[in-house]
């Protein structure tokens, strides 16, 4: 009775299982159906491939091809990059950072140190300068030296002079040495006369002993050095006194550095100097800065920093340029929190950086504006805005700022951020576009300067253009001569025009770009016109920014692989990109940043 019970309990559990499982297939399989399908959609969406650019990460694109910037071939962006992790942060992952070249390093405090670059020349020393002058007057009758740049020795016989009067002196000096046991004082005044035009006791014994009346008498060299201006020609008539050669003692010689005014501070006496000169390359020459000139050129804005050297082999000569380096250190200040230039952009009225913070979902950049310091040439000194220990990216920067544009993140030219913007076109046109489009182009706020003032800044941009356009077609000729012509240019610029506040920001401009121009003319290939270009266009930019310019519409271009993959800035009159750095190797490499009217 028990086991009949017992079995009649499993088949009731049985049948209960298997009913509950009809009911299931018959009505409960198909409400689900749609839900299944939607999370399987999802999973292959998910699965789709965004293509991108090694060079240029911020372009998107849906499928492959070639990068609209550069002509590369697109690669394949691997998932990650898009993960929310803080609010305007901006994420990236591993692959993502590897492609833009984003190099990160932590901020920490040290003592600031700052490589001011000098430019200089050789000169004579002032003190080692002579006039060689002739002690007779009269007519020159021999030059023994005949040009400038000969080297004669002290005491060395560099000329002959006829002299009337010397030969009245001898008619005296016999007639007196006939009497000169009655009237010895007479005699030996009629010597003295002739010692006073520079003969000696034996030129005057050897007169009386011949007996005869010289006619000529040598000039001799006082000092020895080389002879650097000529100022006499044969049968020249000089009087007593007359500059026959100026004389140079090489021996030791002034090298000339210019101290541009927003650097004095940072330079003074018995700082060490380290130069080369071009014509000597491989050798660098150590010297101390013994003298500072205490009054600035008001015309050039700078002062002049003296080093004496020793020149025992003639090696430094008189008009040769120099570069110099000094090590520079801000007295008032122990310690600093400093950070590489490169991870600082600047955008005429504010100062940014990309600061890093890593989670357990990945890395993301944000946007932080900064106080920067005094310059330290490859390094800003960070008075507010980051703190030691935070880590920032170095490298890449303008990468990452495209890629937050793109994203709608706050980004440097757009604080509060915006539009998201793809690679490709919505309607709204790519970040590229965007840029190209004076429409959609980023107000610069200018300061007020007059149209006359705009218009005489027009040959300066004109030769700048001109110079932009010979690189890209790799004409080195033309680059050489538009860069001189834009020296000329600037130093034809009439500071009179600049009023009130536009006046110092010109100065500071113009003295910028003096120092990036301070060579143009010495450069011997089109490798040093292009290093000396960044500067350059640097400072355009910048003038531009201040003042608009005064031609037409000019487009801010960008290129990442110059300056060594460090990235580098130019101004276009036409939004095609023609990289100047590279010509015709990467001719199409750049993107177009800002548009100025």
């Amino acid at each position: 009775m028990r086991n009949s019970n017992r079995n009649t309990i499993i088949i009731a559990a049985i049948t209960l299982v298997a009913g509950l499982l009809a009911g299931w297939l018959i009505f409960g399989g198909g409400t689900k159906e749609p839900e299944l399908q939607e999370h399987i959609n999802e999973t292959e969406q998910a699965g789709e491939t965004t293509w991108t650019c090694s060079m240029h990460p911020q372009i998107r694109q849906p499928e492959p091809g070639d990068c609209p910037i550069c002509g590369m071939d697109l690669i394949p962006l691997e998932d990650g990059g898009d993960n929310e992790l803080a609010p305007g942060a901006l994420n990236m992952s591993e692959t993502a950072m590897k492609l833009a070249d984003v190099v990160t390093a932590p901020v920490s405090k040290m003592k600031p140190v700052k490589n001011v670059r000098l430019n200089g020349k050789v000169q004579a020393d002032e003190r080692l300068i002579y006039s060689q002058s002739s002690h007779i007057a009269g007519r020159i009758e021999q030059l023994r030296v005949n040009f400038t740049g000969e080297y004669i020795r002290k005491g060395q016989t560099i000329a002959s002079v006829y002299s009337p009067e010397l030969v009245t002196a001898q008619e005296e000096l016999f007639e007196a040495e006939k009497i000169k046991d009655a009237q010895p004082e007479l005699f030996q005044a009629a010597r003295d006369k002739l010692r006073n035009w520079k003969l000696t006791e034996s030129q005057i014994d050897e007169i009386l002993s011949s007996g005869e009346i010289r006619e000529e008498f040598p000039v001799t060299a006082d000092v020895s050095g080389y002879v650097t201006k000529k100022m006499v020609n044969l049968g020249d008539y000089i009087t007593k006194g007359k500059t026959i050669y100026e004389i140079a003692d090489l021996s030791r010689v002034w090298v000339m550095f210019d101290v541009y005014e927003t650097d004095i501070a940072w330079v003074g006496n018995k700082d060490s100097v380290e130069f080369t000169v071009q014509s000597l390359p491989g050798k660098v020459f150590e010297g101390v800065i013994s003298f500072i000139d205490p009054v600035i050129d008001p015309q050039t804005r700078v002062a002049k920093a003296r080093v004496s050297m020793k020149n025992p082999d003639a090696q430094l000569k008189p008009g040769m340029f120099t570069s110099g380096i000094v090590e520079a250190q801000l007295g008032h200040i122990d310690e600093a929190i400093v950070v590489p230039a490169s991870a600082v952009m600047w955008t005429g009225t504010r100062s940014v950086v990309f600061v890093k913070q890593t989670t357990d979902q990945g890395v993301n950049f944000t946007l932080r504006e900064v106080t920067l310091g005094p310059s330290l040439g490859d390094g800003y000194i960070i008075e507010e805005g980051l703190e030691p220990g935070e880590e920032i990216a170095v490298n890449g920067t303008f990468s990452i700022d495209a890629a937050a544009q793109l994203a709608g993140k706050p980004s440097m030219m757009n604080p509060e951020g915006g539009i998201r913007m793809t690679g490709h076109d919505h309607g709204g046109g790519t970040a590229m576009e965007m840029a190209k489009t004076p429409e959609k182009a980023v107000n610069i706020s200018k300061t007020t300067i007059s149209d006359v003032a705009r218009d005489e800044l027009e040959p300066l941009y004109n030769s700048y253009l001109e110079l932009t356009e010979a690189l890209a077609n790799d004409n080195f000729e033309n680059a050489s001569a538009a860069g001189i012509a834009m020296k000329d240019a600037l130093g034809n610029v009439n500071m009179g025009l600049f009023k009130d506040n536009a006046h110092d920001i010109w100065m500071d401009h113009a003295a910028n770009l003096e120092k990036a121009l301070e060579h143009v003319a010495h450069y011997a290939s089109i490798e040093e016109l292009r290093a000396a270009y960044k500067g350059i266009s640097d400072a355009m930019i910048a003038l531009t920014r201040s003042f608009g310019t005064p031609v037409d519409t000019l487009y801010v271009q960008y290129c990442p692989m110059a300056d060594n993959d460090k990235g580098a800035n130019w101004l276009s009159k036409i939004s095609e990109i023609r990289n100047p750095y590279f010509g015709e190797m990467m001719l199409k490499c750049g993107e177009t940043h800002d548009t100025i009217k």
